[in-house]
């Protein structure tokens, strides 16, 4: 997978934590809550490394914008996956494939 390579090459050690799956019905103090557990989780990884801390960061955006949030309080870099759609129809049917380009940093 390219964004992984990407990844490898630019941020060096790739830790995955899987992204919450997020209850639509969930309220802000869910969100608030959510959000704190993931922050807690990264601040452990960030504890017990010397490197720098990057954070790909994607997702309900409520979530995210929590998180992200929080992150960047600590200092710590947060930066989203761009890709370029493409879209193809085919007897009626439209299918897209997203194609990795960059990471671009929130700020």
């Amino acid at each position: 997978m390219e964004q992984r390579k990407i990844a490898g090459m630019l941020y060096n050690r790739i830790i995955n934590i899987p992204f919450p799956s997020v209850d639509p019905n969930g309220d802000e103090e869910y969100i608030e809550n959510l959000s704190n557990q993931y922050l807690y989780r990264i601040l452990i990884i960030k504890k017990c490394t010397s490197e720098t801390v990057v954070v790909h960061v994607m997702g309900e955006q409520t979530f995210c914008f929590a998180l992200i949030k929080k992150l960047q309080s600590k200092n710590i870099k947060c930066v989203a996956s761009t890709t370029q759609r493409i879209a193809e129809e085919k007897d009626g049917v439209k299918t897209s494939i997203f194609k990795f380009c960059s990471f671009r940093e929130y700020k």
